[in-house]
């Protein structure tokens, strides 16, 4: 019953899947009276053949009135409508929920074209609290620093205006940033609340993982936009690989802008968590394989933006989206 939408593996999903379940049921309802009245109408008052026409074979006087019929179909409406909000607003209420103390907090930067996800602060199964954040800053530093063949400074961007407006950008010790080659894997715990903090570098984009049901715009300067950039979910309750999309057009490779949440287990999570804070110049595809996941995406795979490439040599599959795991593996045995 679910009419067409994917099935939800958070429970703010399933409350939204209810909402737009009965919402369509409400809608078919409304439909099939609407189409009995309509076929009652056609039936029973349609003109009938006398052979001979008589005063009743003329138009009725077209000024007559019901008051209480049309009192009562102008309620009605009225009616679908308040309750219809009243859900609405429960269900977003839920949704838009966030609770002091997340299990783990992702800073999710969204730039052209790709997206780039660090680790604030995570709640670890010991008990401690890992915090990675490690500064706030602007994504054009490093090329701010390059000189030119000239050895001259390069122009900023944005035409040359000054870049440090776009401070609200944050840095954690423990990052993965998406490239033209590689898909980005965000990996989560399952089970636990979780707070994404999420900022644009240029354009609008848009976060959306279908398994969500839900999709959230990030915006460039966000506090001059007057959004709320913070949103949790309170569990993502089943093991797997969702693929996540950026669902604003945001200029040429937009379609291509794809990245993959990869939920796993707890003591999967914290493990891969320990072997990044220990390994820094480790790929994410080894922190991955150290857990015992499939290091690249299954989900996706990148757009070679080529134009020479060779489309046969494309993958013609991903991979397995419910079983991730890596045969014959056992954690902590790579590290």
């Amino acid at each position: 019953m679910r009419f067409g939408w994917p099935e939800g593996v958070t429970p703010e999903a399933e409350e939204m899947r209810h909402l737009w379940t009965w919402s369509v049921i409400a809608a078919l309802l409304m439909g099939v009276i609407v189409w009995a009245l309509t076929f009652w109408t056609i039936s029973f008052h349609r003109r009938k053949g006398t052979g001979k026409l008589s005063q009743e074979d003329e138009f009725p006087r077209q000024t007559a009135y019901n008051v209480p019929l049309e009192l009562t179909y102008t309620a009605i409406p009225f009616v679908i409508i308040a309750v219809l909000f009243y859900f609405t607003i429960i269900v977003q209420n839920s949704v838009e929920t966030k609770k002091a103390d997340p299990a783990v907090v992702v800073d999710v930067t969204a730039f052209q074209w790709n997206w780039k996800f660090g680790y604030r602060t995570v709640d670890m199964g010991d008990g401690s609290k890992y915090n990675g954040f490690e500064r706030n800053g602007s994504p054009y530093e490093i090329q701010r620093a390059e000189l030119n063949e000239e050895g001259e400074e390069k122009p900023l961007p944005a035409n040359g205006r000054d870049d440090d407006i776009r401070n609200y950008l944050k840095f954690d010790r423990i990052e993965t940033v998406g490239t033209s080659d590689e898909i980005p894997v965000l990996v989560l715990p399952v089970g636990e609340r979780i707070e994404f903090e999420q900022a644009s570098a240029d354009v609008i984009h848009s976060f959306w993982v279908p398994e969500f049901l839900f999709k959230r715009d990030v915006m460039p300067f966000p506090k001059q936009n007057h959004t709320d950039n913070r949103w949790q979910v309170s569990s993502i309750d089943k093991t797997g690989a969702f693929v996540g999309r950026c669902a604003e057009m945001c200029g040429t490779y937009h379609s291509m802008m794809n990245f993959e949440v990869r939920a796993v287990t707890k003591e999967k999570f914290d493990s891969y968590i320990t072997y990044r804070a220990s390994n820094p110049n480790a790929t994410n595809a080894q922190a991955l394989q150290s857990i015992c996941e499939t290091p690249v995406s299954v989900t996706t795979h990148p757009f070679d933006t080529r134009r020479d490439n060779d489309a046969s040599s494309a993958p013609k599959t991903n991979g397995d989206t419910s079983n991730t795991s890596l045969p014959g593996c056992t954690v902590g045995a790579l590290q």
